[in-house]
């Protein structure tokens, strides 16, 4: 097991986990009692087939959703019960999400793009670290470069710079090459362990392929909502 810079306390720790969806009167079991621990450090591939639950799973890890019920404690932060505005807070420089629409913002050019978000959470050298991160992904000569002018795989390292540059303790990727051709996922995909072992970040990753799952130390299986497998790589 990897060790973390940010301490042994696991990154994930879900009991009973569920989400429902529908209102009280015909409520829809997304999630259905996930139980996880995932120590710091560890990389985690997530596979199942469309609707098994694993987008949702990552919404809820990640604090972009609400949970229906269960406890939920993320980088030692209680998710449980926690409003909408307070997730934000909560995720704001512990958690990095890339994901597989690139949602960069078109008016900004990619060293705004990684800045802005670094600005918002307070850091300093936010342009500086931005530029820094950017350089790592290969794109030190193309900062003042707007989404439009840069291609796919560009976009996705803007955004994979944009998810590391607060360094955070977590990082989430929910099929981050969909959207690629094969080589240029293949660079992604790279670039994407490379920056996360230099960064020790826990990364979780959704994918549907399980040759990029086996690079992971952990592999979980999802079905109907539940984790129907867990093992190591």
């Amino acid at each position: 097991m990897q060790s973390s810079p940010h301490g042994s306390v696991p990154a994930i720790t879900a009991n009973d986990l569920r989400l429902e969806l529908g209102g009280t009167s015909a409520p829809v079991s997304i999630l259905r009692g996930i139980d996880l621990v995932v120590p710091g450090g560890q990389t985690v591939a997530l596979l199942g087939p469309s609707g098994s639950g694993k987008s949702s799973l990552m919404a809820l890890l990640s604090g972009l959703e609400r949970a229906s019920g269960g406890s939920l404690v993320v980088a030692g932060e209680d998710f449980s019960g926690l409003s909408e505005d307070a997730l934000a807070r909560a995720r704001r420089g512990r958690i990095g999400i890339v994901l597989q629409a690139f949602h960069l913002l078109p008016t900004m050019t990619a060293l705004e793009n990684v800045a802005t978000p670094l600005e918002l959470a307070g850091r300093d050298r936010a342009f500086e670290r931005a530029a820094e991160e950017l350089a790592a992904v290969g794109l030190g000569h193309r900062l003042d470069h707007y989404p439009a002018q840069l291609s796919g795989g560009e976009q996705q390292r803007v955004a994979i710079a944009r998810a590391l540059a607060p360094d955070p303790q977590l990082l989430f990727a929910d099929e981050p090459t969909g959207n690629l051709d094969s080589e240029t996922g293949a660079q992604i995909v790279d670039l994407l362990f490379a920056r996360r072992a230099a960064s020790g970040a826990t990364l979780f990753l959704i994918t549907h392929d399980p040759a990029l799952a086996e690079r992971c130390e952990r592999v979980l299986e999802m079905a109907d909502g539940r984790i129907v497998s867990d093992r190591l790589a």
